[in-house]
């Protein structure tokens, strides 16, 4: 199995990495024996991945990772750059790669300090992996001053260094940024390719995939949650109950509630698999005792770690907000199209009765107002409104229509 497998529906992306890969076996043999690197490479120093939720930005940028890590045997017999089963694959995939960091968003934005470091290690020589590799998630989340961080180091990046950088669309990033990048965008694949790498890698029944799929409309790791989770099946069920709840301002205001309720158990879930573990492993590296006190002078650095976990509890809160709000917005795009006449590509088909219900009792109007105030209350919330109160101003809009 090799690293592209775990791609679906990027098939044209996956052959382009693929020979990038391959030409990056050359520059390195290149620069090792001192030689002008070959002319016309399909490699280059600086990635754009961009695509639509769901359509695995992240995780193609780390197949492309793990192909330029590759050390398989049978790269000498000249074989194709990941293998999957190699140590630089498998330590490139799961993350533990020395040459390969990641940088992710802890709350609503990247900051400068948390890009320092990252920064003066794209300038080193890898350690033991063929390329330094610095690998951004969430490149629209760089502020002002750490994407000026980012542009300095891609426009004058080491020899051996490459940046792979994520984000929905390439108006996301900084002109001068993305002028600088190789960009590739990813489509949302099909709900048939879903369905069948569901079936396939996760062993599940074909008609529940199918529903899988269906549901999150082509969202990879959606359907592989919603598959294979049943809390979070329930959770979707809940959501999709809403439309129905906000008839009258108190059922209104308590579907607001518990929406609000639910992303903040789902964050503090999180919060107590992770931080007390976080907590535990910084006290020892500064040198604390087993239930001992820290030593003089690191309380600064411990104040670090709970302001970078508070930050990442609102996210997580603000990122299961979303995920109900996008199952909102398909609920209600289903019913517009149940009231233009058209039954194709419904996503909440486990909600026929609901659906039925809402799209012979009021209009296209009404339905296409009730997206848009879902769509207004995302951006509130981007925003850093309250969360109660943006989704409280949702569901009454939901209600009168």
């Amino acid at each position: 199995m090799t690293v592209w497998d775990d791609l679906v529906g990027q098939e044209k992306v996956s052959e382009q990495l693929a020979a990038a890969a391959r030409d990056a076996d050359a520059l390195v043999t290149a620069a090792a024996a001192d030689t002008p690197p070959p002319e016309a490479s399909k490699m280059t120093h600086a990635w754009l991945f961009t695509g639509p939720p769901g359509a695995g930005r992240e995780q193609t940028a780390r197949a492309f990772a793990a192909a330029l890590q590759c050390v398989s045997p049978d790269r000498a017999l000249g074989g194709a750059p990941g293998c999957g089963f190699c140590d630089g694959c498998h330590t490139a995939l799961v993350g533990t790669h020395a040459d390969v960091t990641t940088v992710a968003a802890v709350g609503a934005e990247i900051l400068v300090k948390d890009m320092r470091d990252t920064v003066r290690k794209s300038f080193t020589s890898p350690a033991n992996g063929r390329w330094q590799i610095i690998l951004v998630e969430d490149a629209e989340r760089l502020n002002e001053k750490s994407a000026n961080a980012v542009l300095k180091a891609v426009e004058e990046p080491a020899p051996r260094t490459v940046w792979l950088l994520c984000a929905p669309s390439i108006e996301d990033v900084l002109p001068t940024i993305r002028s600088r990048c190789r960009h590739l965008n990813l489509r949302t694949p099909s709900v048939g390719a879903v369905a069948d790498m569901l079936v396939r890698r996760e062993g599940i029944e074909p008609e529940a995939a199918a529903a899988a799929a269906r549901a999150t409309q082509g969202h990879v790791d959606r359907a592989r949650r919603l598959a294979t989770d049943p809390a979070a099946r329930e959770r979707r069920a809940a959501v999709l109950r809403l439309p129905l709840r906000v008839e009258e301002v108190g059922g209104a205001l308590r579907a607001a509630q518990e929406l609000v309720d639910a992303a903040a158990e789902d964050a503090k879930q999180l919060a107590e698999s992770m931080d007390a573990k976080e907590a535990e492993e910084l006290k020892a590296a500064l040198g604390a005792a087993q239930g001992g006190r820290l030593p003089r002078g690191t309380a600064g650095v411990m104040k670090e770690l709970e302001d970078k976990q508070k930050r990442r509890r609102t996210r997580t809160q603000r990122d299961s907000l979303d995920l109900a709000l996008t199952d909102l917005t398909a609920f209600y795009r289903d019913v517009l199209a149940l009231q233009l006449g058209s039954r194709t590509a419904i996503a909440s088909a486990d909600a026929e009765d609901a659906l039925d219900r809402l799209a012979r009792a009021t209009t296209p109007e009404a339905t296409l107002r009730r997206i848009e105030a879902i769509a207004a209350c995302r951006d509130a919330l981007d925003s850093n409104v309250a969360p109660l109160l943006a989704v409280e101003a949702m569901t009454m809009a939901l209600r009168s229509g």
